[in-house]
């Protein structure tokens, strides 16, 4: 069995490793706005919720290969609000076009083609594409490290969650088996959950 210990390795060689073994990830396609107003909207596979009193998420733009903070840190960072919208199957191609490393004076909604929808309780658009909008207010921002790929934790308080009608189930919830998520996986690999992917397994009430 192989065994590599990570502080011998190069931060490429990390996250090379990483991404392969923490997966699938789903996918936080972020819209931010500077403090001017000029949009932003970046792909996050560093992404998970946390707890539900009250309900957060973390997201995760590590600093650039030349050390530089991302746009999208920037931005939340400035204003304190942002917006996670939902990746699927069909938002594929467009959230990937997102991901190029563009300037700050591009925002990506035109570059994209996707949709900018007005938020309810935060400044930054949502995707009208997107089927699921977390609209989210900074909590605290945690650094872990310095240098290239070191970690920015974006911890957000969740204040407003939108999905569509046609998603729901019958018991008023969220269907998986609706909504076609994507997740990321190593290199250009993602994976999507499909009906057929899914199965069930009540969790134990006994030992």
């Amino acid at each position: 069995m192989a065994e590599l210990e990570l502080q011998r390795l190069k931060p490429p060689e990390v996250y090379h490793l990483m991404t392969r073994v923490v997966a699938p990830r789903p996918i936080a396609l972020v819209s931010s706005l500077d403090p001017s107003g000029r949009g932003n909207l970046a792909p996050f596979s560093y992404f998970m919720m946390g707890g539900s009193n009250p309900p957060s998420c973390v997201i995760c733009p590590v600093r650039t290969r030349r050390a530089s903070q991302k746009d999208t840190l920037n931005n939340v960072e400035q204003t304190g609000e942002y917006v996670i919208n939902v990746c699927t199957r069909e938002l594929a191609e467009q959230m990937n076009r997102c991901s190029y490393d563009y300037g700050p004076e591009v925002d990506e909604f035109d570059v994209s083609g996707l949709t900018r929808e007005p938020s309810r309780l935060v400044r930054p658009p949502r995707v009208k594409e997107s089927p699921i909008h977390l609209e989210c207010r900074l909590h605290q921002l945690v650094r872990h490290g310095d240098g290239p790929l070191s970690s920015n934790y974006l911890i957000g308080e969740i204040l407003l969650v939108q999905v569509r009608d046609e998603l729901l189930g019958a018991d008023g919830r969220p269907d998986d088996g609706r909504i076609r998520f994507i997740g990321r996986l190593g290199g250009d690999h993602y994976t999507e959950v499909t009906p057929e992917s899914l199965f069930q397994m009540p969790r134990p009430t006994e030992p």
